[in-house]
């Protein structure tokens, strides 16, 4: 079994640490590797090869950095599908799902390309009397970024090639569910020119994370995860004085008024709801459905359901792939169950009320799933199949 390793000053690194963990195809449930699952000294070395590049690094003229760039923009480029398979393979969306995904990373390596006139700075005389003001960008030094699971190319390159363009030394620790792409954009980044420790992986878990956040020559760090882990991330590496970014999790409403046309609110629904499995932070956790649309849309959105193709990742006609591991499934199911128990329950304490009240008195609203106080309703097969929550309102 092949094992995934650091990446540190510009070659395979396996580290100190013997801790691994296995890395799964999604599809079929079969270990595809093991990883590497760093320890503080790997983490330690990584940023000592960091701080070791960055005096002579950030010394380069932007134009040269921008030269570095537009290479590695070339050949990303040319591997797109490349990291778009290892994407399905390791993660499980799919394909074309992947290729949106690396392409979404491509635009920031486009964008971090104007690094030249980006670093532009200002001067302005006589702000007040006798004194003139400028306004430099200068990089900071070492930074670091954390990763997940959901979006292994896109994520880390929001971060490291406005980073690196920029002059600052980078250390990305992804996620061990699916750490292949990491290693390869680092390929990529040493094919294009960029000299040793300047970007460096390190595999791990939340040993790599602590020993990032407390180390003195890490000077900022970026995160994309969930918000409990943003606000430890946040708290962590503010306390030892670094500036920090820290994205947590979203929970999107989709407001639908009675006018809206239908056809495009299920596309807008099931893209949200089984685009990339569902495992991203932009996806509707509640839909907000306006006077009677509840009624006239639920069988669209049924029967949509039931037509969904769910295939393996790399099979081009799949409109769903696996969910990322056999654990989120069981997670995510039993969310599913909670919902369908709690409109079982619903449905009995309205037919409760109908013995006491007219019907047009009846609340509309029942646990978390959408429920019609008029007629009586099987479960819909929204609630059993995704766990998207539609509140009828």
């Amino acid at each position: 079994m092949s094992t995934i390793t650091h990446h540190i000053h510009g070659k395979a690194d396996a580290g100190q640490s013997q801790r691994r963990q296995a890395v799964t195809n999604p599809a079929t449930g079969a270990v595809s590797a093991e990883v590497v699952l760093g320890s503080a000294a790997d983490v330690n070395k990584a940023v000592a090869a960091a701080q070791a590049a960055f005096p002579a690094w950030s010394d380069l003229p932007p134009l040269r950095r921008s030269r570095v760039m537009f290479k590695f923009l070339e050949l990303i480029n040319q591997h797109r599908d490349a990291l778009a398979h290892a994407i399905t393979a390791e993660h499980g969306k799919v394909f074309t799902d992947a290729q949106g995904e690396v392409t979404r990373g491509i635009e920031i390596v486009e964008f971090a390309c104007g690094i030249p006139q980006l670093l532009k700075g200002d001067y302005t005389e006589q702000v007040s009397t006798g004194i003139d003001n400028w306004t430099l960008r200068q990089p900071l030094g070492v930074v670091a970024g954390i990763t997940p699971f959901n979006f292994p190319v896109m994520v880390p390159m929001w971060m490291f090639p406005v980073a690196i363009a920029a002059g600052n030394t980078f250390v990305l620790k992804p996620s061990p569910i699916d750490p292949t792409p990491a290693l390869m954009m680092a390929d990529l980044l040493k094919l294009a020119g960029l000299p040793d420790g300047v970007f460096n992986v390190v595999q791990g878990d939340k040993e790599a994370v602590d020993a990032l956040l407390v180390h003195p020559d890490v000077k900022a760090i970026s995160f994309v995860g969930s918000t409990p882990i943003a606000n430890y991330i946040y708290e962590t590496g503010a306390h030892h004085g670094k500036r920090v970014q820290a994205l947590g999790g979203a929970k999107n409403h989709m407001v639908v008024m009675p006018d809206a046309d239908l056809d495009q609110v299920v596309d807008a629904l099931i893209g949200s709801a089984y685009g990339s499995a569902g495992e991203r932070c932009m996806a509707i956790s509640v839909a907000v459905l306006v006077g009677d649309v509840g009624e006239r849309i639920m069988p669209k959105l049924i029967e949509r359901t039931q037509t969904l193709k769910v295939l393996t990742g790399e099979n081009l006609a799949a409109e769903m792939g696996p969910i990322v591991t056999d654990a989120a499934r069981q997670r995510i199911k039993g969310y599913i169950d909670a919902g369908v128990a709690e409109a079982i329950v619903g449905r009995a304490l309205l037919r409760v009320g109908q013995r006491n009240a007219r019907q047009a008195e009846l609340p509309e609203i029942c646990g978390a799933f959408l429920v019609d106080a008029r007629v009586e309703h099987d479960v819909p097969a929204i609630a059993l199949q995704s766990p998207l929550g539609l509140v009828d309102r």
